[in-house]
């Protein structure tokens, strides 16, 4: 089964992102808009085992504010990044916790993680380019909280299953 941890950020302005992922993010139409913490991976854990995962890696960690803001890109993927400038550490840090324990063996170690929410991916250079360009000046902000990380399951259509969730204290 393939599977992901995730947050989908609830903010207020979610439409803006949403109409930039339909122009230029060919899964704008399989998942919400949202940052990976444990990348998609093959597994046959059971939902115990990683609720169990969870419970025992996370154990104290609260809810946080995030803000996101400015539109960046990795030209070699052809990625377009939606930024984290406020709860990148926090982040981080659960995505140092799951990737522990029965994770562990998950992480991809030839990428350091950047907290950030996917908007575009365009393989063509000349795409990219201009694609970058026309946000160059978006400089709109997203804030919110964060108190929910979910597990999806994803079909063999790309299409995004919740699991389950687990709640930030």
């Amino acid at each position: 089964m393939k599977r992901a941890a995730i947050l989908f950020p609830k903010f207020d302005n979610i439409n803006l992102i949403d109409n930039i992922r339909e122009k230029y993010d060919p899964l704008a139409n399989y998942i919400a808009p949202h940052i990976s913490i444990v990348f998609p991976f093959e597994s046959d854990l059971s939902t115990d085992e990683l609720k169990e995962h969870f419970n025992k890696s996370l154990k104290g960690m609260k809810k946080f504010n995030i803000q996101l803001r400015g539109i960046t890109g990795d030209y070699k993927d052809g990625y377009l990044f939606l930024n984290v400038k406020k709860g990148n550490d926090t982040i981080i840090e659960l995505h140092d916790k799951l990737y522990s324990g029965i994770l562990g063996t998950f992480l991809w170690r030839k990428v350091t993680y950047c907290p950030h929410l996917t908007v575009g991916m365009l393989p063509d250079q000349k795409d990219f380019n201009k694609a970058l360009d026309e946000l160059n000046y978006y400089d709109e902000i997203f804030e919110t909280v964060i108190d929910r990380i979910y597990v999806e399951n994803i079909d063999s259509n790309e299409n995004s299953i919740i699991e389950f969730s687990f709640t930030l204290e």
